[in-house]
């Protein structure tokens, strides 16, 4: 929702069948096993949603989301930073989420779960990288 030219709320719907990553195309091993069980699980969860709840103005372009996001139909708060244009009315939204990834019960090698993992344990931080294009 967008008013006065500014975003004020609303709801974004990820596809999460379309995970890619940095140095990784959408259908290769890595990619595959995130969309797996073992983490996403996106035959059974096929999205995800941000519901923002609050935009909070730090200049023209630098904003501050905060809403719940759900993944595997578990919601929990989230705030993070984006950087947002709004031209011809169309709204252009970048930004980095960083969440937990054992609050949505992604606990595959987990080091808060199993024990011994050693150096097979992964980082239970996930960085998202969020881009929005949207018309008014």
């Amino acid at each position: 929702m967008i008013e006065n030219g500014q975003l004020m709320g609303g709801t974004v719907e990820i596809e999460m069948n379309k995970i890619e990553g940095h140095d990784h195309s959408r259908d290769n091993g890595l990619i595959n096993h995130l969309k797996g069980p073992d983490f996403f699980d996106v035959k059974k969860f096929p999205f995800s949603t941000i519901a923002i709840s609050s935009v909070a103005s730090i200049n023209v372009e630098d904003k501050e989301i905060t809403g719940n996001l759900t993944i595997k139909g578990i919601t929990h708060p989230v705030t993070f930073p984006v950087k947002m244009e709004m031209k011809d009315g169309i709204v252009k939204a970048s930004g980095k989420l960083v969440i937990d990834r054992t609050l949505w019960d992604v606990r595959y090698k987990s080091g808060k779960f199993f024990d011994n993992l050693k150096d097979q344990a992964i980082a239970d931080s996930i960085e998202f990288n969020i881009k929005v294009v949207a018309k008014k």
